[in-house]
């Protein structure tokens, strides 16, 4: 299987980097073929701006959508943003791997998301009516590809339990996990958080590199997060809130997993 590794730690000799080195070793090792986008390695540019197509904006001024999907449609784009599109079309499965900095994720992968994510590639794509919002939420250009996050955090496992300070960190990756990739297709299987980044020592490295080959060896047939389908029936199209008799208790995040 191929598998994509987007990558976004600058320091190479990091605990993310011996990650990332070794996510890519065991893949292989198992017969799986790897491409690595290493976003520091490469510079990726990552503000989104009228540079992202090779011809100036359609409008009187730039316009982050219309001239997106501009771009994407009729061949505009810039070099960089069509080889990460590519990569994500070769790819049965996708790895994000980052340092949770600020609770989210640094600053080149989300800008890699926003550029390589473009109009009619990863959002605006599908009809829109009284019954279909759009191929979205489980549909899309992304759908039968499989994606799975590697994170390390500074905290303790138990800042980011369901009564830790910090957060539960199931919430905290919702919206990558839900809103990035599960939005334009992907199966999204449960994350590998390796917490307390900074205290780690040879005997709990082999601990980790385990416990990742053991996720590795999973990625494809482990059953991902069952989040709910926008178009399958649970959520009161177009206001797209779930339907009354849907997880009547639940609200907030935890609603839209069933």
């Amino acid at each position: 299987m191929n598998v994509l590794i987007v990558y976004a730690h600058p320091e190479p000799r990091s605990l993310n980097g011996a990650l990332k080195n070794f996510a890519v070793r065991h893949l292989e090792a198992a017969g799986h073929t790897v491409q690595v986008s290493d976003l520091y390695a490469m510079q990726w540019k990552p503000q989104r701006d009228a540079g992202d197509s090779t011809v100036a904006p359609i409008g009187p001024h730039f316009d982050a959508s219309l001239d997106s999907k501009h771009a994407f449609q009729n061949g505009f784009q810039t070099a960089d943003i069509a080889a990460e599109q590519a990569k994500l079309r070769w790819a049965d499965a996708v790895i994000l791997q980052f340092p949770m900095w600020w609770f989210s994720m640094p600053a080149i992968l989300k800008g890699w998301v926003e550029r390589v994510y473009a109009y009619s590639f990863a959002y605006g794509v599908g009809e829109h009516s009284d019954t279909h919002w759009g191929d979205r939420y489980g549909e899309g250009t992304l759908a039968g590809k499989r994606a799975m996050l590697i994170v390390t955090a500074g905290g303790w496992e138990s800042h980011y339990s369901p009564r830790g300070i910090n957060g539960p960190i199931d919430d905290i990756l919702f919206p990558i996990q839900h809103g990035i990739l599960y939005y334009p297709g992907f199966d999204v299987v449960p994350p590998f958080v390796t917490f307390r980044a900074g205290r780690m020592d040879d005997a709990r490295f082999a601990q980790t590199t385990q416990a990742l080959g053991e996720r590795l060896d999973t990625l494809f047939t482990a059953e991902p997060i069952p989040f709910r389908r926008q178009n399958a029936g649970e959520y009161e199209i177009p206001a797209l809130t779930l339907r009354a008799e849907v997880a009547p208790d639940q609200s907030g995040f935890a609603a839209h997993i069933a």
